[in-house]
């Protein structure tokens, strides 16, 4: 461990490694991530900057248009034009650690667009056994508009692009040669799950599970983003229909709770752990 990353540690076992200032180039929108992040047995469950779409790190937060600034990293989505490159890129800026314990962490966070802050965020994760062969993680971001206006948050959804309402947090998980199956207590399928609200929203691969719950109404109210075929990849929709506003002085807060599982849990599996993490 460095004065750049930390290991978070269940029992001693490490989960997840944190990266605080990444080396990353502009257009990747450089952000704090996990990665790798892994089961207790060892499994790997994130991918960094693959070559399937660089600017997918692990697990953190991301927003592809903030005031059309991109936090997202990547082509931005041009309303009839398409994707985009675009000298637009924001940053997400480390700027201290409030809590640093072995099984979690506060940090504060500066996210900085053409050398203006635009928001400040507080992150909270945390890690806790939940069984000897599963734990979870507690994901919590709060945004703080440090403006004197209104900001807008959008989507390539918003902009246009249909079935793209991806900002928020955000799982990149490990791509095998079989695409993983996703499934919610009631429906099964990228098609049947992509864009719609479930409490929670499970992602199982070659031995290992993820299960991701909104933890807070407001988080249960954003649809799920979920790709499956193209690349294995779930997170929230923070703009799915409609851009959101985030007033000046105003906080926007949402809290996702995800278990992460050896082996493959069933539908009754996969909602017993989730009850036993978000739990009081």
């Amino acid at each position: 461990m460095n004065n750049d990353s930390l290991v978070l540690r269940i029992g001693g076992r490490p989960v997840g490694r944190y990266v605080t200032r990444p080396a990353l180039p502009a257009r990747l929108s450089p952000r704090p991530y996990l990665h790798p992040v892994t089961t207790l047995a060892g499994t790997a469950v994130t991918e960094l900057s693959p070559a399937d779409h660089a600017h997918h790190l692990g697990v953190g937060v991301a927003v592809p248009d903030v005031e059309g600034y991109n936090f997202w990293g990547g082509r931005t989505y041009v309303r009839d034009q398409g994707p985009t490159e675009l000298d637009n890129h924001g940053a997400q800026r480390h700027t201290a650690f409030q809590l640093r314990d072995p099984d979690g962490f506060v940090e504060e966070l500066r996210w900085m667009a053409a050398g203006i802050e635009l928001l400040r965020e507080r992150r909270t994760v945390a890690a806790a056994g939940l069984t000897d062969s599963a734990w979870a993680l507690d994901f919590t971001f709060s945004l703080t508009n440090v403006t004197a206006h209104g900001l807008s948050l959008g989507s390539p959804a918003t902009n246009g692009r249909p079935g793209a309402a991806y900002g928020g947090f955000f799982w990149r998980a490990r791509k095998e040669p079989d695409a993983p199956r996703v499934f919610t207590a009631d429906a099964e399928g990228e098609e049947a799950v992509h864009a719609r609200t479930a409490d929670w929203l499970a992602l199982a691969g070659d031995g290992w599970t993820l299960v991701l719950a909104g933890a807070t109404d407001a988080t249960r109210r954003d649809p799920w983003f979920v790709r499956t075929a193209q690349y294995p990849g779930v997170g929230s929709s923070l703009a799915h229909e409609k851009r959101l506003t985030v007033e000046a002085g105003g906080t926007l807060v949402r809290r996702v709770v995800t278990v992460v599982a050896d082996g493959t849990l069933d539908r009754s599996g996969a909602a017993a752990l989730v009850r036993k993490a978000v739990s009081p």
